[in-house]
């Protein structure tokens, strides 16, 4: 690990200097908030176990707070960032504060819903404090564009970490959980509080530790056609699979024989499913036969239920809580 002097990291008054030599003015409009801890930082370093040979992508780098301590921890740091203004300023802090780990550092000017390709060595690991409102997709994509990436630990909203980290049953396992466990092994990892940050959030953070499966989940569907799947049982989750999986299925009796040679009751709803079972539902997939029939109403709440989607090639999350005020940068 490299030596690093003890003021490279950035405190509160750093980043209030930067911000203002730079006129960036944390906005609730752009979801805005730093990271003013240097303990914090560091403690997002140690959970996400950043080795000395890893290289760390990071998305949304802010100002440098993280970036200067992944830097102390890690061979090579990857920050993409979409902001100008943020863009072109994080090379100089980092030649400032950290310069003889400053050719240890890349940035990528991007949307990481765009990034395709990465300079340098392939990463192994992915850390960062992902955009609130944009959170789900973007670790998705990077999950699926970048299979080198081993392990991961992002800091979003405490109520999408529920989510991603949820299990089948639970009243919040959805759509996100079932995806992010396509590709990985999710478990909480910790909470961050709202004063760590400037300005303060109205929500509280959580951690997300996520670890590259070592085998992929054993099936014949591909991934495209496993997310059909998951998409349309949460699309109307109060429903039963034989009703929600109609459409997908080309008919209510079709839905159920799938799901019936799947070893799944037709009568189960998705939020008890795990992504295996997704898989077999999948790979049972009936031949299209015609238009779909129409399925009889469902006893039960007339109330509709909102679309649940969660696409790694768009950054439309249906159903993600509605946040005020999110932290957008992790610097």
């Amino acid at each position: 690990m490299s030596t690093t002097e003890p003021d490279a990291l950035l405190g509160p008054a750093d980043i209030r200097e930067l911000a203002a030599t730079l006129g960036v003015r944390p906005t609730k409009q752009r979801g805005q908030n730093f990271v003013i801890d240097a303990n914090t930082v560091r403690r997002i370093v140690r959970t996400a176990e950043v080795r000395p040979d890893d290289v760390v992508v990071e998305v949304g780098p802010g100002l440098g707070s993280l970036t200067l301590a992944l830097l102390e921890a890690a061979d090579r740091v990857v920050a993409v960032e979409i902001d100008d203004v943020l863009a072109a300023a994080l090379p100089a802090t980092v030649t400032a504060r950290m310069p003889h780990r400053a050719d240890r550092f890349a940035l990528v000017h991007s949307d990481a819903m765009l990034v395709r390709e990465l300079p340098g060595p392939p990463p192994t690991a992915l850390v960062a404090n992902l955009p609130y409102n944009v959170a789900v997709p973007v670790l998705l994509t990077m999950l699926d564009r970048f299979p080198t990436i081993e392990r991961t630990l992002v800091m979003v909203q405490a109520e999408v970490a529920d989510r991603l980290a949820a299990r089948p049953g639970n009243k919040v396992y959805g759509v996100p959980s079932v995806k992010a466990n396509w590709y990985t092994d999710v478990k909480r990892a910790g909470s961050i509080g709202r004063k760590v940050f400037w300005p303060a959030p109205n929500v509280d953070s959580g951690l997300v530790s996520l670890v590259r499966r070592a085998e992929p989940v054993a099936t014949t569907a591909s991934k495209a056609e496993v997310f059909a799947v998951v998409d349309a049982a949460f699309a109307q989750r109060r429903k039963t699979l034989r009703a929600a999986l109609s459409g997908w299925a080309g008919s209510a009796p079709a839905a159920e024989a799938a799901l019936v040679a799947a070893g799944i009751s037709p009568q189960a709803r998705g939020e008890a499913l795990t992504v295996e079972e997704f898989a077999a539902i999948a790979e049972n997939k009936p031949a299209a036969t015609g238009p779909a029939e129409a399925e009889p109403a469902e006893a039960g709440p007339a109330e509709a239920e909102p679309a649940e989607t969660t696409s790694v090639e768009t950054t439309s999350v249906a159903n993600e809580p509605d946040v005020e005020n999110k932290p957008e940068q992790s610097a």
